[in-house]
């Protein structure tokens, strides 16, 4: 009896023994179900991550990050620093497909996010409308080809900034590895991009909606965060501001990122010249005169403003005829330029039009005919002030009276806006050329004054000199002693420049200065004829003849012709 009951004890325990090992193994093969728990669409989301590799422009590697598609054509959203120094980039998204990061669309150096475009069809994520509160479960959807195991974490707490966009402060540290990846809600909607901290253990994360919210402006190219970037910001979706950038990228780009945004520009907006008138400015300054024509014949026909097409043809013919002289294309002249523009002016009656007229006229010296077109401009609501100052030069080139073309030229100075005053600049250089040509020698000088105050002393070499020449003429000779120093201090290997101080030295009685401007001179351009020459004359005024006279004879022999007739005068 005693072993009957044994045997049944035993067969129970190894029942619950096999019983008690069925549990742990569905328990075990339900484990990871429980582990990883999370809606369907939190998983999906991982469709939209990719990885982001950046290069130097010597091709070696940068850095490397991560991102999350925002659109479906191209539109991504990632980290900044990886981007600062690179020349290119690539983006690698879920199922391995690799594209070329082709524009910046945005970007924001404080928190670290930048927008860009791809060159090619992407699956883009939802960003969430709303943000989750502090104790919120949410998960980091890391970057894995083919399949991805989103992380888990909680909202610690929430901080606002820029006005309205959330920034999280993650319960749970997460690798650096994750950075740039999605953090998203329940509902697989995309929070934030995360930031794992380099001064903590915390994880935090900024608004997808303020990095998909970056734009570029038109002043974009000058954007210092942007110009730390070798691959080109986009143009902006507003005409006028995409205009801005278009003429700014001609000043600061690189010719091939340049013809790249000016095909961008004829893409972006087909049916207006703009573009067409750029590229066709490329190509006429390479000489390529028939792709020009072409080009903005293009514009012509496709432009909604006909107008304005009309009269980019005729500014680019201006600008061949006047600055290209000496390459002929014989479809285009000075006699085009004043078809088109008129063409303009018939669909549109803008002053500007007709000012590119008469400075046609001018090109062809027809001075009176574009000096009345000029004053009549001057009665209607383009009156600007160089259009007095180009009525100063047709009666320059007329030949009128000197007091004529100053009245002109004090008209284009009292005209000039008194907030722009700088730009009256070159009026006054202009009268004070005039002046000095009529002998107003001190009038002239004043005005050169006036010139130099405006450009607030950004002057060149030769403008100094200019300015001693007169000042001698006006008897201002410490003034005039002072402008040559500072035509010499702008371009020292100029011996032109210490010759003029040797001489005016020796006007003043200083031989002994004039000597040693004149032997830096020498010094400086010993085959040049006026160095010796006036060297020769300080030394014999310094009371060494016989130097003097040595120098005066290698300026004969240099060509110089005031020489021989000083070496009788002192032998």
């Amino acid at each position: 009896m005693k072993n009957l009951k044994m045997i049944k004890f035993n067969n129970l325990k190894k029942h619950q023994s096999q019983a008690l090992r069925w549990t742990l193994l569905i328990a075990m093969a339900l484990m990871p179900l429980f582990i990883n728990a999370q809606p369907a669409a939190v998983k999906n989301a991982s469709k939209a991550v990719f990885t982001l590799t950046t290069f130097k422009a010597d091709g070696s590697l940068l850095a490397s990050s991560h991102g999350v598609f925002v659109g479906k054509n191209g539109e991504a959203i990632s980290q900044l620093k990886p981007f600062e120094g690179a020349a290119s980039a690539v983006v690698i998204d879920n199922s391995g497909k690799k594209m070329n990061v082709v524009r910046i669309l945005g970007a924001n150096d404080i928190y670290d996010v930048v927008k860009f475009r791809v060159d090619g069809k992407t699956t883009p994520a939802t960003l969430a409308s709303r943000q989750e509160q502090a104790g919120a479960k949410v998960w980091i959807v890391g970057y894995a080809k083919g399949s991805a195991v989103p992380e888990e974490n909680s909202v610690k707490n929430v901080e606002t900034f820029n006005t309205s966009y959330p920034y999280y402060i993650l319960s749970q540290s997460t690798p650096e590895a994750n950075a740039s990846c999605p953090l998203v809600n329940a509902s697989g909607e995309v929070l934030a991009l995360v930031q794992p901290s380099l001064t903590s253990s915390e994880t935090h994360a900024t608004s997808a909606q303020f990095a998909n919210s970056l734009t570029v402006s038109g002043l974009s190219q000058n954007d210092p965060v942007l110009r730390r970037i070798g691959i080109i910001a986009a143009l902006p979706q507003d005409y006028q501001q995409a205009q801005i950038a278009l003429v700014m990228a001609s000043q600061m780009l690189d010719e091939k990122s340049y013809d790249e945004l000016i095909d961008d520009f004829i893409a972006q907006f087909p049916n207006y010249a703009d573009g067409y008138q750029a590229r066709a400015q490329r190509e006429m300054l390479k000489g390529m005169f028939s792709e020009a024509d072409k080009d903005i014949q293009t514009a012509i026909s496709k432009a909604t403003d006909k107008a304005d097409a009309h009269f980019a043809y005729a500014k680019l013919i201006y600008d061949k005829e006047v600055g290209m002289k000496d390459q002929p294309y014989a479809a285009w002249s000075l006699d085009k330029v004043v078809e088109e523009a008129q063409k303009a002016y018939d669909l549109n009656h803008q002053p500007l039009y007709q000012h590119l007229i008469y400075q046609a006229l001018f090109a062809q010296d027809k001075y009176q005919e574009a000096y009345d077109g000029f004053m009549s401009l001057t009665k209607s609501n383009f009156n600007n002030p160089e259009l007095f100052y180009e009525a100063a030069v047709c009666k320059k080139q007329m030949q009128a009276p000197t007091d004529e073309i100053i009245a002109l030229l004090d008209s284009a100075v009292a005209n000039t806006d008194t907030l722009r005053f700088n730009e009256a600049a070159p009026f006054f250089m202009a009268r004070a050329n005039i002046e000095n040509e009529a002998g107003r020698y001190r009038d002239a000088a004043l005005d050169y004054a006036r010139v130099e105050i405006l450009m607030r002393g950004r002057m060149s070499a030769d403008f100094y000199y200019t300015r001693e020449q007169v000042e001698i003429k006006a008897k201002l000779y410490q003034q005039a002693i002072a402008d040559i120093n500072r035509a010499i201090a702008l371009d020292s290997q100029e011996p032109m420049y210490y010759a003029e101080k040797s001489s005016l030295l020796l006007r003043l009685n200083k031989p002994e200065e004039a000597v040693d401007a004149a032997r830096q001179c020498v010094d400086i351009a010993p085959d040049y004829d006026e160095g010796h020459l006036v060297l020769g004359m300080a030394l014999i005024q310094n009371g060494n003849k016989s130097e003097g006279l040595q120098h005066l004879q290698r300026a004969k022999e240099l060509g110089n012709a005031q020489a021989d007739d000083l070496i009788q005068k002192y032998q």
